[in-house]
């Protein structure tokens, strides 16, 4: 009686479990909370966009017009450097030996010129000894013809001894000119941002995708916002904007215009919003803060928020 019953109740209990596991698995997943919450328009009309911290400067990407190894890094992070600082030195045996030969090449170039000033004094008076002779038979018309040649003969030579002169000159400046490449230095006064080099390691010319070393004026920092193109038509530079700290929204400015760029450019600084396109393009506006009132670094990002005219009226149609 009792096995009659025991494959039933088992097929009940199976299909309870099922049931139940069914229901529970189907409940929703709970939403993580935000680690900060976000920041809010305090504009009732406005136009909301990234921003991301940078010098008054912008970040400069200091590279090297010549390769090669790197011998001295005179800077650290943090420093705060003149325009003409030097930054650092890449390694310059090859250039001072080569140095030393056009010093050399221009000391012979200045010793030909002496010689051939001698020598066209000395032509010069054996010609004027000739040429003050009265009596003609004294002396050969080949023999004063000679004379003549030669003081023409020595008078070029002085000439191109002191062309040659100005060339070993020239090969000597062109030399300097390669050393002092070799020394990197700022091209304005501020402070250093990032350091990607270090004594010994190879320094390569032209545009790098990891700067050498990045450089930027801290006096004042500007607020890059990215705004996108449809709602570049309602921005005005001159509206009221306010920027949050991303991550804490009890750190907030007023922000004052400081310049637009008036050319729309791919957007670079991705949000991961889901509305964002690859091909999203941006009007970028600088604004100005008191530094003093957010601890905020360069590079930081920000919620910016800029007050926008209400383009719909009461009900519900464009203006």
């Amino acid at each position: 009686m009792q096995v009659k019953y025991t494959l039933p109740i088992l097929a009940a209990a199976g299909f309870l479990f099922a049931a139940y596991t069914v229901v529970t698995s189907n409940k929703p997943t709970p939403v993580a909370p935000a680690v900060a919450p976000p920041a809010s328009a305090p504009f009732k009309s406005f136009i909301a966009g990234a921003g991301i911290v940078e010098p008054k400067s912008q970040n400069i990407a200091i590279g090297t017009p010549l390769s090669g190894i790197v011998k001295t890094v005179t800077v650290k992070v943090g420093d705060k450097v003149k325009a003409g600082a030097t930054l650092f030195f890449l390694d310059d045996r090859d250039t001072r030996a080569e140095l030393a030969v056009k010093l050399a090449d221009l000391a012979k170039a200045r010793a030909g010129v002496g010689e051939a000033v001698a020598s066209l004094k000395d032509t010069q008076s054996l010609n004027d000894l000739a040429e003050a002779i009265t009596d003609r038979r004294a002396i050969s018309s080949e023999e004063l013809l000679r004379r003549r040649n030669a003081l023409l003969i020595n008078t070029t030579k002085l000439d191109s001894a002191k062309a040659l002169v100005q060339q070993a000159e020239a090969a000597l400046a062109a030399t300097q000119t390669t050393q002092a490449r070799l020394t990197v230095q700022a091209p304005v006064a501020g402070e250093v941002l990032q350091i990607n080099i270090r004594p010994g390691e190879f320094a390569q010319a032209g545009a790098l995708n990891t700067p050498l070393l990045v450089l930027g004026n801290m006096d004042q920092l500007h607020v890059r916002v990215d705004i996108d193109e449809n709602d570049a038509w309602r921005f005005d530079k001159n509206s009221k904007a306010v920027a949050y700290l991303r991550g804490n929204r009890d750190f907030k400015t007023e922000l004052v215009p400081a310049y637009v760029e008036p050319y729309v450019v791919p957007k670079k600084s991705l949000t991961g919003d889901s509305t964002e396109q690859v091909d999203t393009r941006v009007l970028q506006a600088l604004y100005s803060f008191d530094r003093s009132q957010l601890p905020v670094y360069v590079g930081q990002q920000m919620d910016v928020f800029i007050e926008a005219k209400d383009t719909t009226a009461k009900g519900g149609s464009p203006l």
